[in-house]
């Protein structure tokens, strides 16, 4: 019977593994601008209208080309390192902010569509 626990263990590991890996895919690209132009635009050009950053910091256009995976661009805005401030981001935010760096990328493929909410029943 351990053995039965054991197996059950590692499939509910390895399923919740796979929501939080397809978690970060999901966030959405326009959550994710309002949050960049808020807190990373005084130091990243995080747009096409911002005119300038600081001197030496990459710009996102810049980052989402270097093609980085989700998991290490979460990673660094989880984990921040100096200067840059820690934001405290939620995992949410997170996701919605690599979605936002990843719309950045023009050779990126484009996301799936979004599924269409199902209407409500009548009656």
């Amino acid at each position: 019977m351990n053995i039965d626990r054991a197996v059950f263990a590692l499939f509910a590991t390895l399923a919740s593994f796979g929501l939080a890996t397809s978690a970060s895919a999901g966030g959405d690209a326009a959550r994710g601008e309002a949050i960049a132009k808020r807190w990373c635009a005084n130091c990243h050009v995080v747009s096409s209208d911002q005119k300038s950053g600081k001197v030496d910091v990459p710009t996102f256009a810049d980052v989402a080309r270097r093609r980085p995976d989700d998991r290490s661009l979460a990673n660094f805005l989880v984990e921040p390192h100096p200067p840059m401030p820690n934001l405290n981001l939620s995992r949410k935010e997170i996701d919605d902010v690599v979605s936002y760096i990843r719309s950045l990328d023009p050779n990126a493929p484009a996301p799936p569509p979004a599924k269409d909410p199902v209407p409500p029943k009548k009656g």
